[in-house]
């Protein structure tokens, strides 16, 4: 079962007002920038209706939602406000007051370390995790292996853009889906 043709028209117009940058942020990256679309108010408001629709379709026991650092934050907390739902942001270490549970992960050239806020979390709490992007997937699994030993129960992830080439779903528990919005290669 889809979401069907309407859904798919709004995704392609989502897709228009997306723009790319070659060679950002380094030689050799091409960049895509959902910012590009945000700063249209009609393109805004489509993008916050396709991931409420998204959420509500694929995750209808959602109890919130968790923004990943930093364009996840853009989004979880219209979506939440709008759903009637938490929202829970997750950040990189020291960015968040009081008590923390922290997932430290290894990158390619080194380790990083996300955190949430301990009050924020509750034993089978059911959430969704927005990003905007998934590349490698590391930093989405992070925060799913940080959710799940805070006592969470992972739902799904859902991200805007999936740059497949990457091949970032492999880093993620296989148990764990992922819908991606907009594929590119």
């Amino acid at each position: 079962m889809t979401m069907g043709t309407e859904y798919e028209k709004k995704i392609a117009e989502l897709v228009k007002k997306i723009k790319n940058f070659p060679n950002f942020p380094k030689q050799g990256i091409l960049f895509w920038d959902i910012f590009s679309a945000i700063s249209d108010g009609a393109a805004c408001k489509l993008l916050q209706g396709l991931l409420i629709e998204t959420i509500r379709y694929k995750y209808p026991d959602v109890e919130a939602v968790v923004g990943l650092e930093s364009r996840g934050f853009l989004f979880s907390f219209s979506i939440a406000a709008e759903m009637g739902i938490g929202c829970l942001p997750v950040r990189k270490k020291g960015k968040l007051p009081g008590e923390v549970i922290s997932y430290k992960y290894d990158l390619e050239y080194g380790s990083d370390t996300l955190e949430i806020q301990k009050n924020s979390m509750k034993p089978g709490l059911k959430c969704v995790i927005i990003d905007d992007l998934i590349a490698t997937g590391g930093s989405l699994n992070a925060a799913i292996q940080l959710l799940q030993n805070s006592g969470a129960e992972v739902l799904g992830c859902l991200v805007i853009i999936e740059l497949e080439s990457l091949n970032g779903r492999k880093n993620i528990p296989k148990n764990i889906p992922v819908h991606s919005m907009i594929k590119y290669d």
